[in-house]
């Protein structure tokens, strides 16, 4: 995701690895630049178990951290699985930098 604070929008985008061969149709390419991540796991059904982690991000761990955000866009990594079962999985991953 890429935040624009100044207007409170943001783009939220699909991404794959980009092929050896190249995409075909009308695809943009985006590169996602090298940075420390800070990889939080999400458990349960959502959007409650992502929306609940997103808020800890920001109210508990960047205060009590050392950390702030690095700029560059968030991912959100949806791992296999059903989405509402109560032990589903997925990730946040913040890029930041030491304050």
């Amino acid at each position: 995701m890429e935040f624009d604070l100044e207007n409170e929008e943001f783009a939220y985008v699909i991404a794959v690895e980009k092929p050896e061969v190249g995409l075909a149709g009308d695809f943009v390419e985006k590169e996602v630049p090298s940075a420390t991540w800070a990889v939080f796991e999400s458990i349960g059904p959502l959007p409650k178990a992502m929306q609940d982690i997103w808020r800890r991000i920001f109210s508990e761990w960047f205060p009590a951290t050392g950390y702030e955000h690095a700029d560059a866009p968030e991912l959100e990594v949806y791992l296999p699985g059903n989405i509402s079962d109560e032990d589903y999985k997925c990730e946040i991953w913040i890029p930041i930098i030491k304050k």
